[in-house]
């Protein structure tokens, strides 16, 4: 992998990340017409991510260093027979919440091999079904999201649920993790400024564990030049810090929709260009 093409997957993954357009499902069409498979390309899709993680961590901070130190004063209280579930205060609420999210990753988890052989064929279908799966949820939850008054910290069990079910889905390239889970907070009447802090802030566990997941599985043989990723993942942290300030205001300005448009009109494109490829075998530019 050139320098050249770790830039361009470095604004790829910090764009689409944030963006609710799919990172998988982009990366994944990116290296299917660069030709670049393996566990190459996984040890790439890894190091992406982890560079997304620290726009996370640099545009979200104060609310970061907030729910830190909650997460101790929970713990303290715990261990002394003190937590009181009624009593939470909303960043204690907002941590409970978001463990809940994540416990319908480990039913998904049983699947996993089946998500990573669609996101390493060489078959750009199912990412086009996704993309247009993506698009249709985005315009329900815009629809059904107008008047909400609930706050991250106001999130309930069954809502944490579902908003945890939508993100095990996310897990199909094309699918978009955020999209999916500010569409199910929006759908759960979150505010739209707290669905996507209750989004982003939820990726950071679920972005490190796939990261030690995948890095695991990816074999102690592969050679890779480090530039090229350290570059990458530099590119995809300072796009992605732009890109959670852009999809702040978007979502505030009621312009969301644009992104619904964007899926739609791409899952239809994609669909398409794969069953070209299926009829005359169009060659990898590569």
């Amino acid at each position: 992998m050139s320098i050249i093409e770790a830039i361009l997957q470095g604004i790829i993954q910090g764009l689409s990340e944030f963006l609710p357009i799919s990172s998988s499902g982009h990366l994944s069409l990116f290296q299917h017409f660069f030709g670049l498979s393996g566990e190459t390309a996984v040890l790439t899709v890894l190091v992406m991510h982890l560079g997304t993680l620290v726009a996370v961590f640099v545009a979200f901070r104060q609310k970061i260093y907030e729910l830190i130190f909650e997460a101790f004063s929970l713990l303290r209280d715990i261990f002394t027979l003190k937590f009181s579930w009624k009593r939470m205060n909303g960043n204690r609420r907002m941590i409970i919440m978001i463990i809940v999210s994540i416990l319908p990753l480990f039913g998904f988890y049983i699947f996993r091999n089946f998500f990573e052989v669609l996101a390493s064929d060489t078959d750009i279908i199912a990412e086009g079904i996704s993309f247009l799966y993506t698009s249709l949820l985005l315009f329900i939850s815009i629809h059904y999201s107008k008047g909400n008054t609930k706050t991250a910290g106001e999130t309930t069990v069954p809502s944490a649920l579902f908003i945890g079910v939508f993100q095990g889905v996310a897990l199909l390239p094309g699918v978009s993790r955020s999209g999916s889970t500010i569409s199910a907070s929006l759908l759960c009447g979150m505010k739209r400024e707290d669905a996507v802090e209750y989004s982003f802030i939820l990726g950071i566990p679920v972005i490190l564990a796939g990261a030690f997941t995948e890095i695991s599985d990816v074999g102690q043989n592969v050679r890779v030049d480090v530039l090229p990723l350290v570059v990458g993942a530099l590119t995809a942290a300072v796009v992605g810090f732009f890109a959670i300030k852009l999809i702040q205001k978007l979502v505030v300005s009621d312009k969301f929709k644009i992104f619904a448009y964007y899926t739609g009109i791409l899952g239809i494109f994609v669909i398409g260009l794969g069953i070209a490829e299926m009829f005359i075998k169009m060659p990898y530019m590569g």
